[in-house]
């Protein structure tokens, strides 16, 4: 295949893009759960990844919220990898529920880390920070594990919600930026004298960066591949932008563009850890088509 030049058009597919272990193992017992042609209910979108929710849903997999899952009964319920709240598994017995638990084991040691580590706080005197996304599943139930008093930090305005004189045990959401992190644990070394931090940020996702800015440099045009509202996808699109300008994120195929790839000899694709290996497949299929097409 050639572009409009009649040079060869290469394009690679970033062999680290798509689903994180996490994700992956929950779509894997969802699809396996989803096989005997019953209802399944997921507490929350499994991804964050429109069309593999859809493709999900097609296949009888039911998103519900907590309300609608405080009311359900004789079901057949998942947990996502993000990880619930202590209060998501009480009276699940009660109610007859089949609980399919596809916690990611990440941010089930996370959890217990934190539990552990209000319990000590709570005997001293001291608090529990964590540095996340407000709002974010894993965030919620890593709250959860406190009782609701953890301290929520989003950036290093947010510290000052810390009572400097006491004993402080900061850790971090699992997909966080550990640069970030880093800058809020030396500000936290110097203004608290009883200060422990904790790095809890997965190695799988935190690595992608350095990764992903090689990669999207040796190309000469970039497509990323990711959901609109996803956070990690948006995070990972920027480090592309950061050492390839040309560099375009697209949710669907349908929003790849001819032009785009006129006089291009190499093309890279990657995705976000909420990405499909399959949805990242048709990319690739749909850019050799284009690329045939120039030819």
């Amino acid at each position: 295949m050639s572009n409009s030049n009649g040079k060869p058009l290469q394009i690679s597919i970033d062999p680290e893009s798509g689903f994180c272990f996490g994700v992956k193992n929950a779509v894997t017992k969802a699809t396996a759960e989803l096989a005997d042609g019953k209802p399944l209910y997921s507490l929350g979108a499994m991804v964050h990844n429109p069309i593999e929710v859809n493709r999900l849903a097609d296949m009888g997999l039911v998103v519900i919220d907590h309300d609608q899952f405080a009311s359900l009964h004789d079901a057949k319920v998942i947990f996502r990898a993000h990880g619930e709240p202590p209060s998501s598994y009480s009276n699940i017995k009660d109610r007859n529920i089949k609980l399919i638990d596809a916690t990611c084991p990440v941010v089930l040691r996370l959890q217990e880390r934190i539990k552990e580590a209000h319990q000590a706080m709570t005997k001293c005197g001291g608090q529990v920070v964590i540095f996340g996304k407000k709002g974010h599943a894993e965030v919620v139930g890593l709250i959860g594990q406190t009782n609701g008093e953890a301290i929520l930090v989003e950036n290093e305005a947010d510290l000052e919600k810390i009572d400097a004189t006491r004993p402080v045990e900061f850790f971090s959401q699992t997909t966080k930026d550990i640069g970030q992190f880093m800058k809020m644990v030396k500000i936290l070394e110097q203004r608290v004298p009883q200060f422990r931090w904790h790095d809890t940020i997965c190695r799988q996702v935190a690595n992608r960066g350095p990764h992903l800015k090689q990669f999207a440099a040796g190309h000469e045009l970039m497509i990323f591949v990711g959901g609109h509202d996803s956070s990690n996808a948006k995070a990972l699109f920027g480090m592309c932008q950061q050492v390839n300008t040309n560099s375009f994120f697209i949710e669907n195929i349908d929003e790849l563009r001819p032009e785009w790839f006129a006089g291009v000899r190499s093309v890279g694709i990657s995705g976000a850890t909420s990405t499909p290996s399959w949805l990242i497949e048709n990319v690739k299929a749909r850019i050799e088509e284009i690329g045939c097409r120039q030819r």
